[in-house]
């Protein structure tokens, strides 16, 4: 499944939820439930429900807590005119709530959600925090929340992370982003819009002024938005359009939805056994290591969380030396961890990083009666079969390892049998 988001009136957390359950409604107890795992006591009232604007209907996603109005709080923004002061979130007795981003992790590390959900909570939640680490010029971990700490906030991305993970979208994209204009009051003083957090979150995303007035792009929005990695546009691909869904926020625009459109695709050759993902993919040469250490150091690379291959070319680098090429290709979401990992096990001083679209055949693990595994591919029109040579090698000679192989895969080809999807 590919995902596209369309920000037609901006994109905050609570309109990111909404738009997902408005896909999938169902999902909505599942979301709660996690909340509630993430600390939100049953004093935080959590609903999804049905919203129409009278121009569109979709859903959205309301939490709040008994003695605290919808002005005061900060993170969804879009509940106010620009020209309004925004609140800082606060808690039932009208106290300012500011959060340590320590302490926040902290909490969100020990509670009993699901680890890759709340992983995926944590690290959205760390970009924010290094985006303000970045504008206030201090180490990561003295950022305080002040706004983005409350509980309306941790709602939204625990929410958040458990739809992502949920939905297990294969790919996502994102349209141009609305950046409105203005300014706005917070804990830090008078702020423009887009607030510093958030532009520093929007790098490399298309953005547009539409000429409204007012905050379209939430710090929270915009660190779900980075987590995801989305690609520019849906692209050339071509995709069926399987369902689309509406999340609204509590701000009304003149004349516009305030809402984040959500457009379901299937890809059209999935019919064949062929599928479309996205990696990332890291180059970069080295000309000063010893062909030994590098070695050493790009095993290391591969065994990095979410390193999908590894590969190294030789060619000629400046001054007529020989030099290693390499290749990377992970997972996008592990992209700056596999690069640290890159910098660490080997002497390059810089690495490229490109988002790149790929087409992948429908695979399956199949495991043999001596042991054997095998991949098990299927093209269009046709089924292939290669055994795993590391299960062959202790066969004997070439002649034993062959015929374990032709019968390993002879067996692989007629026997129903489907495993999990080989990696």
């Amino acid at each position: 499944m590919h995902l596209h988001l369309d920000a037609v009136g901006g994109i905050a957390g609570d309109m990111f939820v909404a738009a997902l359950l408005d896909l999938a409604p169902a999902c909505a107890a599942g979301a709660i439930a996690a909340t509630r795992a993430a600390g939100l006591g049953p004093v935080v009232t959590l609903r999804h429900e049905p919203f129409d604007d009278g121009v569109l209907t979709g859903s959205r996603f309301v939490v709040t807590l008994p003695g605290v109005h919808d002005e005061h709080r900060f993170e969804h923004e879009h509940e106010h005119e620009h020209e309004h002061e925004h609140g800082l979130a606060r808690d039932a007795h009208g106290n300012h709530l500011h959060v340590r981003w320590s302490d926040l992790r902290g909490r969100l590390a020990a509670s009993p959600l699901a680890a890759p959900v709340r992983e995926r909570a944590i690290a959205i939640f760390a970009g924010l925090a290094a985006a303000e680490a970045r504008v206030h010029g201090r180490p990561v971990d003295a950022v305080t929340f002040h706004e983005v700490g409350a509980w309306d906030s941790i709602a939204d991305i625990v929410a958040a992370a458990w739809l992502i993970e949920e939905f297990g979208v294969s790919s996502w994209s994102v349209g141009p982003l609305p950046l409105g204009n203005g300014r706005v009051h917070t804990a830090h003083g008078v702020l423009p819009v887009p607030v510093p957090a958030t532009v520093l979150l929007l790098e490399g995303l298309p953005c547009f002024d539409d000429g409204r007035l007012g905050e379209r792009i939430t710090p929270t929005g915009a660190a779900i938005l980075r987590h995801l990695a989305p690609s520019v546009g849906i692209g050339l691909t071509p995709r069926r359009l399987q369902r689309v869904g509406h999340g609204f926020g509590t701000r009304r625009l003149r004349g516009l939805s305030n809402v984040l459109r959500v457009l379901a695709f299937d890809d059209a050759a999935a019919a064949d056994g062929i599928g479309s993902d996205r990696v990332a993919t890291l180059t970069f040469e080295v000309d000063d290591q010893t062909p030994e250490d590098l070695a050493i150091g790009l095993e290391r690379v591969r065994a990095e969380p979410g390193v999908l291959d590894v590969v190294q070319s030789t060619v000629v680098a400046k001054h007529g030396r020989q030099a290693a090429a390499v290749r990377v290709l992970a997972i996008p979401a592990t992209s700056e961890a596999v690069i640290a990992a890159c910098f660490r096990e080997t002497t390059t001083l810089g690495v490229r990083l490109q988002d790149t679209e790929r087409r992948v055949l429908a695979r399956e693990a199949y495991t043999a009666a001596d042991g054997t595994r095998v991949k098990r591919a299927r093209r269009p029109g046709a089924t292939t079969v290669k055994a795993e040579i590391a299960d062959l090698a202790h066969a004997g000679d070439h002649a034993a390892r062959e015929r374990r192989r032709r019968d390993a895969e002879r067996v692989a080809c007629t026997d129903p049998t489907d495993e999990r999807d080989a990696p």
